[in-house]
């Protein structure tokens, strides 16, 4: 585990759930918006090369705001990335220190609470729990745990958990009022004719819920 702040807003660029906006438009979006990160997602079988290109394009159109690579720690490390966020068929917390010790963020999934015990084990700068409220970005989804089990994970564990799965401006108050620490959206974002309007929108209801003390 690292000192990196994980951030309250995270923001995933995703080009299959919409084809209206591509990767670097999307992080340009959360970054106006008021996103603390930016994660570049793609999941499609692209060659190596383009997947760096794009990657790279990201954290150029960021400037400085802070992106995470999902699931590559190597194209992660080698786009100039912030961190990496892996997945349960990822290589392990271990091996990306050991391929990039001077990274600055690792995120890991949870989908479960017995996941979710045994990756705070290995000391993530956040655990990435889900789906919250259901997902229409994966083909093959884990079960939704609600507001009731992402409360249960949240208090289990010792580090930081950004919800992610069907979080939109207006649920993201009573997720945060489970005790997470933030909060991550793909769909909600994307999926808008207006992207930095929602995200700008999900910041101001992060900060009330912080004023009111609503979230951690």
């Amino acid at each position: 585990m690292t000192t990196a702040h994980p951030g309250r807003l995270h923001v995933i660029t995703d080009e299959t759930v919409q084809r209206r906006f591509r990767h670097a438009e999307i992080a340009a979006a959360a970054r106006a918006g008021g996103a603390d990160v930016v994660q570049y997602r793609e999941k499609r079988e692209l060659p190596r090369a383009n997947r760096l290109a794009v990657a790279l394009e990201v954290v150029a159109v960021l400037g400085g705001l802070r992106c995470i690579v999902n699931d590559d720690v190597v194209l992660a490390r080698d786009a100039g990335a912030w961190g990496v966020h892996l997945g349960p068929t990822d290589v392990s917390l271990k091996a990306a220190r050991d391929a990039w010790p001077a990274i600055g963020c690792i995120g890991a999934t949870a989908n479960d609470l017995a996941r979710a015990r045994r990756v705070a084990r290995d000391r993530p700068d956040y655990i990435g729990v889900g789906p919250v409220f259901g997902t229409t970005s994966k083909a093959r989804p884990a079960p939704t745990l609600g507001l009731a089990g992402l409360e249960r994970i949240v208090h289990a564990v010792d580090c930081p958990v950004i919800a992610i799965g069907g979080i939109t401006e207006r649920n993201v108050e009573s997720v945060l009022a489970t005790g997470a620490w933030g909060v991550a959206v793909l769909s909600a974002v994307a999926r808008s004719a207006e992207p930095r309007s929602v995200v700008e929108r999900l910041r101001e209801r992060i900060e009330r819920s912080i004023a009111r003390g609503v979230a951690l």
